[in-house]
């Protein structure tokens, strides 16, 4: 397995791959990108503008699609285009640097499109606003299916660069939902509308906000508070174990991908050691953390690493991790699994190119990931693995 590697640099094909695996339609990737292909060369940070220009072409056409099937109220039809303009809208958007022209205006389009998507689907997504520090954490919940009063569910946590929508497109809330789970899918602070909308960042603390989601999970008259697990991709993999450790109510963990050292991760990135998540990397991250200059940033981030906090999880934990990731050393992975002394059933999966799922969060192939991780929250929170 390997990544759709159609442009000459890493960073334009993760981003490929992450809408592929999302639901994007690969003639519609094929008709955005090939005009990209020149402007490629140049390297991630050259060339996003023009690839906002171009994807936001397709996602015009699909949202004029939708409007004429919106007007023979065919919704159905609508809601899968609108699925897609959103895919799309998002991606390009995630592809620009923090304060280049039309990146917020493209931002809420895209979570127009969703809304309106969920609505005419019929999806199992609902919005939710989760009060904190004075302002909201906004997130989507999906309900189990097949369940008899409170179900156990699962707070699933954004990586560096992700957004609740792009969450809920892993498909493994739908997963969770089929074994009798729901799924939390959260806006943290530093990612999507927190970071956007009200101006919450990053910090290495995740505790702090994953206690009061904690709260209002247990709080939901559908959700079981003996029965919540939390899980993350990239990023999560630092925010997950810190959380669980932390927040001892928490009944069981995994990392889709693990982040053991994010502070040294940072160290080698200065010294163009692994790969970048995302164009214009370094504004990205002082805009995540709310850092003014390098310096500020590799101190805010000084935190970001798990020695002394795997060894408080005392709950089952599954550390995931792809065999050929390119920006996190496999090397946490066996990190994070060494120090889970304490937790009474913890597994270590390596994906291999036997199965896939070998690069960054599987984006390679996300199915195997989110397969094993259903699973095993359903054996760990008491939902089912068969019918």
């Amino acid at each position: 397995m390997a990544l759709f590697e159609y442009f000459p640099n890493y960073v334009w094909n993760l981003s490929l791959s992450i809408a592929i695996g999302s639901g994007a339609e690969i003639g519609e990737i094929i008709d955005m990108s090939k005009p990209l292909l020149e402007a490629a060369e140049a390297g991630e940070d050259a060339g996003t503008a023009e690839f906002l220009a171009e994807w936001l072409k397709k996602a015009n056409d699909l949202e004029a699609q939708a409007a004429d099937d919106e007007a023979r109220e065919r919704l159905f039809s609508a809601a899968e285009k609108l699925r897609r303009a959103a895919l799309y809208l998002l991606t390009a958007e995630r592809m620009q640097g923090h304060g280049h022209p039309g990146r917020a205006e493209t931002y809420d389009r895209a979570l127009k499109s969703f809304d309106k998507y969920v609505a005419y689907g019929g999806e199992n997504c609902e919005r939710v606003e989760i009060p904190y520090e004075g302002k909201t954490l906004s997130g989507y919940l999906t309900r189990a299916e097949g369940v008899d009063g409170p179900a156990p569910a699962v707070l699933f946590l954004n990586g560096l660069d992700s957004c609740k929508e792009l969450l809920y497109w892993t498909r493994l809330p739908q997963a969770l939902a089929k074994r009798g789970i729901s799924t939390l899918c959260l806006d943290q602070p530093g990612t999507g509308e927190a970071i956007r909308r009200q101006g919450l960042h990053a910090h290495y603390d995740s505790e702090r906000w994953g206690t009061p989601v904690y709260d209002w999970m247990a709080g939901h008259p559908e959700i079981d508070a003996e029965r919540i697990g939390c899980s993350g991709i990239p990023l999560g993999g630092y925010y997950v174990p810190r959380v669980v450790a932390n927040e001892p109510r928490f009944a069981s963990g995994v990392v889709w991908g693990a982040n053991h050292n994010w502070a040294e991760v940072q160290e080698k990135r200065m010294k163009r050691e692994g790969e970048n998540p995302v164009p214009h990397y370094w504004k990205h991250v002082w805009w995540v953390f709310g850092a003014t200059d390098q310096d500020d940033f590799m101190a805010k981030a000084k935190g970001m690493n798990l020695n002394g906090q795997m060894e408080k999880i005392k709950v089952p934990f599954l550390v995931t991790h792809g065999e050929k990731d390119r920006q996190i050393s496999l090397d946490y992975a066996h990190q994070a699994y060494d120090q889970l002394v304490n937790s009474p059933k913890r597994e270590l999966k390596i994906f291999t190119a036997y199965e896939g799922g070998v690069e960054h969060v599987g984006a390679d192939n996300m199915s195997f990931g989110r397969s094993l991780i259903a699973d095993w929250f359903a054996e760990t929170l008491g939902g089912r693995t068969h019918l």
